[in-house]
């Protein structure tokens, strides 16, 4: 079981935070689909910034299942702390600090995994926000800023030492990005230089990479974040092969058609009629590519323009998919 302050979260399995893919709906649906725990998309610690409407709609926490936990970037410490602070008083139960994203946006502007070069900045970061809250902060981090500056450990260390409840660590470098394969020892390392839960990350893609990383690392749970783009019953699969070691059924097609329409109209009530319509789109696209759906009619779906003929489309395809009129690859 993991443990973050007053929660216990039983499924050891988590969604992990995505800029443009973890909003509300799909953390929804993670939820009923096995995930022990979910994290907002990433917010900036900018609060003027807050004013847009797509960060609006990343502090909605309304109906949320606990415990909410919404994920911080930034770089100024006494910024961060203003944004934990807010967070707070809007319905957040765990905050969630990133410094693990390698993407050229966030840090450029000194936050992400960029702060991990920066080990004075980091706790002063820590120092501030656990101090300006009274819920659990948690950390999201990577092993280090590049595969010959691994110092995951040190910050690790630094992270417990600061209060913070919980580590999550992917197991590439800020300089590998996405690329190659996560690496796992630094992570086992980690575990072994802190008591605080530690959850590993990066290509948890099947039950049992999951159950081979968590035995490997002696993690407390592992984090799926890719892997779930277009299978979020992943978190189910995994969940059931750790308690049982046997491998669930994998889903039908009819099941894939349903979780699919659930999630669009769940899209469409969240975002409205035209940006829910647009966003279907790359969800759709994960789903036929996961599972050879039927690639070739992505493009076809694409050019549709309201939610009644994405949803007539796809009730369509599948039904000539479940006939077998059309190939699925």
């Amino acid at each position: 079981m993991l443990t973050i302050g007053p929660y216990d979260i039983e499924t050891p399995v988590i969604l992990a935070p995505m800029a443009g893919v973890t909003d509300r709906p799909f953390r929804r649906l993670c939820l009923r689909l096995g995930a022990g725990m979910v994290v907002s998309e990433m917010v900036t610690c900018d609060t003027r910034l807050w004013k847009t409407r797509k960060t609006r709609l990343r502090l909605v926490h309304d109906g949320e299942a606990e415990p909410r936990s919404v994920q911080i970037a930034g770089g100024d410490p006494e910024m961060m702390a203003e944004a934990a602070r807010q967070n707070e008083a809007m319905g957040a139960q765990i905050i969630d600090i990133n410094m693990g994203c390698p993407a050229k946006k966030v840090c450029s502007k000194a936050a992400g995994s960029a702060l991990l070069k920066d080990e004075a900045l980091v706790r002063a970061i820590l120092e501030c926000v656990t101090a300006s809250v009274s819920i659990p902060v948690t950390l999201k981090i990577r092993t280090g800023w590049a595969p010959e500056h691994r110092n995951g450990v040190t910050i690790a260390r630094i992270a417990e030492d600061c209060g913070i409840q919980a580590l999550a660590v992917h197991g590439r470098t800020r300089s590998c990005m996405y690329r190659g394969e996560a690496e796992y020892d630094t992570i086992a390392e980690i575990c072994e230089a802190i008591s605080i839960p530690v959850i590993a990350n990066g290509d948890i893609t099947s039950a049992e990479k999951a159950r081979s990383v968590l035995d490997h690392t002696g993690a407390q749970a592992v984090m799926v974040g890719r892997a779930a783009q277009g299978r979020p019953w992943i978190f189910r699969e995994i969940d059931h092969f750790l308690k049982q070691g046997t491998h669930l059924p994998a889903p039908k097609l009819e099941d894939i058609r349903d979780i699919l329409l659930d999630h669009l109209a769940q899209l469409y009530e969240f975002y409205g009629e035209l940006p829910g319509v647009r966003i279907a789109r790359k969800h759709v696209g994960w789903y036929l590519q996961a599972n050879d759906c039927g690639q070739s009619f992505r493009s076809v779906f694409n050019r549709l323009e309201c939610s009644a003929a994405q949803c007539d489309g796809i009730r369509e395809h599948f039904e000539r998919l479940i006939n077998g009129e059309e190939i699925a690859a």
